[in-house]
């Protein structure tokens, strides 16, 4: 069994490794992190891509080091064969996430219920929302801890 555990370093994507780990533990488990490269950013904000483009550096690294977060988080957590993976976005987040899963034919996909995704994911829709309709394998979306 393999599980990809999608990790954006938000608390609800730390949340869902801990709870992850306790169920599954001594399982194998894939941390992906997705980031954002230039050409979808300037697709999306075009008149900023000078300084866009200067980031771009940056947000690679920033995603490498979130995904070692959340590959020692899932190490932690009682996973076996942890592994980090960081991953361009293509056209979305959601759709990176359900590419990745196919192509590393995982057993379970693993995610919190809401990310960093901030005001894209209230205009757009969550991306745990749109993994979970469009994903053809299972899926464990762990909402976030009562407080």
């Amino acid at each position: 069994m393999t599980i990809l555990i999608a990790y954006d370093g938000s608390p609800d994507a730390r949340a869902a490794v801990e709870f992850a780990g306790r169920a599954l533990a001594g399982q194998a488990a894939i941390v992906v992190t997705v980031w954002e490269p230039l050409l979808v950013r300037m697709r999306r904000f075009p008149l900023g891509a000078v300084m866009i483009a200067e980031d771009l550096g940056e947000a690679r690294s920033q995603a490498e080091q979130v995904a070692k977060e959340g590959a020692e988080l899932a190490a932690a957590a009682g996973f076996a064969e942890v592994t980090s993976r960081v991953v361009a976005e293509t056209e979305s987040i959601w759709r990176t996430i359900v590419e990745v899963a196919d192509e590393l034919d995982v057993t379970l996909v693993v995610m919190g219920s809401r990310g960093l995704a901030g005001l894209r994911s209230v205009l757009l829709g969550s991306v745990s929302n749109h993994v979970l309709h469009h994903i053809h394998r299972p899926i464990l979306i762990v909402p976030p801890a009562r407080g």
